[in-house]
């Protein structure tokens, strides 16, 4: 979830039980903070956090700077050098970056001017992506979860329910050993400091989690959920914040990927260690 913080409640807070009671009642039960400022002045910013998040590499150390948006080719190059993706891959992992793009081959996904972070780390391991031809099968997710937003894009498939993307979702992962579903709009909603987006927005996402959640434990898959900046939790203003976000695990090896661990830059190695040794 991207710009999900940890913060106290508050009036402009609204990561809380009446919005969002499974994410809360995750976060409370099998949830341990961790940092996204990594020693780095300035507030945390998405493109070293996330690029941080998926190499294990302290990305805004090694840049001098929090970085945001699309990431430039300095940073392209630290991703592409080694990533979560390619380390799984390299051990003969089944991987799937679930989020469907709406292209027809992994060339159109190639040739786009703007990449995020994930997409870098998704084209070092192509055969990862999801296309549109998956999500009408519903073999992808579509990171919005309903597909409402394609709609006014030409898409002519159908709408459907939070529930059923996350039967969808956990179907992918049963067929992998490592399964990713990003979602951005936790982050586009604190940008626009309208509380009303913020709630509907969480409200959603807890739609979503709360089957997630009980098709988890009943298939005893690893859960993990964490983000790389705070934002949502402080809708008093449009940037980023400094505070931790937190890192949710249930499952086998969950104990694995909490114990002692306090920034972005445990979670790929927790991952990888996980995958390497346990065989999940």
């Amino acid at each position: 979830m991207d710009g999900v913080g940890l913060r106290a409640p508050a009036a402009d807070n609204p990561i809380c039980p009446a919005v969002c009671p499974t994410l809360c009642r995750l976060i409370a039960n099998f949830g341990t903070p961790i940092d996204t400022c990594l020693d780095v002045p300035g507030l945390p910013q998405s493109a070293t956090g996330q690029a941080t998040l998926y190499t294990g590499i302290n990305a805004a150390q090694a840049m001098g700077r929090h970085m945001e948006g699309f990431p430039g080719p300095s940073l392209r190059a630290l991703i592409k050098a080694g990533n979560l993706l390619m380390s799984l891959r390299g051990l003969n992992r089944r991987c799937r970056f679930a989020d469907a793009y709406m292209a027809d081959s992994i060339e159109q996904v190639r040739a786009r001017h703007f990449q995020s972070v994930t997409t870098v780390m998704a084209l070092t391991c192509p055969e990862t992506l999801a296309l549109q031809d998956d999500l009408r099968s519903n073999q992808a997710v579509c990171h919005d979860i309903t597909r409402a937003s394609l709609l006014e894009k030409g898409y002519t498939g159908s709408v459907i329910t939070p529930a059923q993307a996350a039967e969808h979702l956990i179907q992918i992962a049963l067929a992998h050993d490592f399964t990713l579903f990003e979602f951005f709009l936790t982050d586009l909603a604190g940008h626009s400091r309208r509380f009303d987006q913020g709630t509907s927005t969480l409200a959603l996402f807890d739609a979503f989690l709360s089957p997630l959640d009980r098709l988890a434990h009943e298939t005893g898959l690893l859960f993990v959920l964490t983000s790389d900046h705070g934002n949502i939790e402080d809708m008093s203003h449009h940037s980023h914040t400094a505070n931790p976000v937190p890192l949710v695990a249930f499952g086998p090896g969950a104990e694995v990927m909490l114990k002692n661990a306090r920034s972005l830059m445990d979670v790929t190695p927790r991952l990888v260690h996980l995958l390497t040794d346990k065989g999940l």
